[in-house]
């Protein structure tokens, strides 16, 4: 039997691109006619944790049921207030750096010390569940060849990089609240994500398929999982609701892995076909080895306590990283219903929308 919410979600990661779409979920409700409401329609109280700096207008825009509380994870500050009388609320922590701009101790210090300073906080106000967005680099890389099997639940951590071992750190401190009694916990672990509210990276790999220098390395064939952001959303208002749920670790993604193929093929083919917009047609094709090398030199730099983003990001384009998503079925009733091609489609309407150029 699920559970209706009705007491304070407290969200990190707003104004961001995840923690702002859960927070119009919570609020408004998901769009796809074809899914149950799960925001409770309730006018709940909803504290979104936000930098100082960030631009919060959008949020605000949402109305008196969402609070900004301006804090930062890393420092504790802010905390206090967010969760003043929060008492048997619900936490969605998607806030995490990806792609760091301070080097490889960025990584820890906002995945695992900002982690363990909101648990604390947590704890301490007497939240009732703490649902953790993690990723699947704790889990890495597909193995190649015959052993290759879609990751589940029971997949062994084997992190990849260095922020596979930071979500792989805050994973252990959630769990162990967990296991303390502090308060129940989900986890829930998306793939690459995308959808509308995407950073200009994402944007960035539109316009490099329009000119024909989308990199496909080795025969493009490698599955990728993908997470279209409101099935994402769909999944962590499900673990609120499932009280089965606690304790629990949930791969969250669209139905079935992409190839790198057919999520280039698919963009390239809605923006020439339902956007007008010209596309060269070509794609900048690197052996495998490109990959390779790419990961020995991102590995070298993050050694030496540096992050290169092109570097990262080229060394996992032939990689196999695919999950499947049959426990969340069964367990929490996930129903992912936007898969690639609409799912880019909307995409690209956003950012035409938005004002960005591909």
């Amino acid at each position: 039997m699920s559970r209706s919410p009705h007491e304070t979600a407290i969200v990190t990661g707003a104004p961001g691109w995840l923690g702002t779409r859960l927070i119009e979920a919570l609020v408004n409700g998901l769009d796809d006619p074809n899914l149950p409401d799960l925001s409770g329609k309730s006018n709940r109280p909803v504290r979104a944790l936000c930098l100082a700096d960030e631009d919060t207008s959008k949020l605000k825009a949402l109305g008196s049921q969402v609070t900004v509380v301006p804090g930062d994870l890393t420092t504790g500050d802010g905390l206090f207030k967010l969760f003043e009388n929060a008492q048997g609320a619900t936490v969605f922590h998607a806030a995490g750096v990806i792609h760091p701009t301070r080097g490889r101790k960025q990584f820890y210090e906002v995945n695992v010390d900002g982690t363990a300073n909101l648990l604390q906080a947590a704890a301490k106000a007497g939240v009732r569940r703490f649902i953790y967005v993690s990723s699947n680099s704790p889990i890495g890389c597909n193995p190649k060849g015959g052993q290759f099997k879609l990751f589940d639940e029971k997949s062994p951590y084997n992190p990849y990089m260095h922020y596979g071992k930071s979500k792989k750190a805050a994973e252990d401190l959630v769990n162990q609240a967990g296991a303390q009694g502090e308060m129940e916990i989900v986890i829930i672990r998306p793939p690459w994500f995308y959808g509308p509210g995407q950073p200009p990276r994402q944007t960035l790999f539109f316009t490099m398929i329009k000119n024909g220098k989308a990199p496909i390395v080795g025969s493009g064939k490698n599955l990728r999982s993908m997470a279209y952001v409101d099935n994402i959303c769909q999944g962590l208002m499900l673990c609120e609701t499932t009280p089965r749920a606690s304790g629990k670790t949930y791969w969250i993604a669209d139905s079935e892995p992409y190839t790198m193929n057919q999520v280039v093929d698919t963009i390239e083919k809605l923006l020439e076909t339902e956007f007008n917009i010209p596309v060269a047609h070509k794609r900048m094709r690197l052996p495998d080895i490109a990959s390779e090398v790419a990961m020995a030199v991102d590995a070298g730099l993050q050694a030496a306590g540096l992050y290169h983003q092109k570097f990262h990001v080229l060394s996992e384009m032939n990689k196999n990283i695919a999950c499947s998503i049959d426990t969340a079925r069964r367990e929490l009733g996930y129903n992912p219903q936007i898969a690639l091609e609409e799912g880019m489609r909307r995409s690209i309407a956003y950012i035409i929308a938005s004002g960005q150029k591909i």
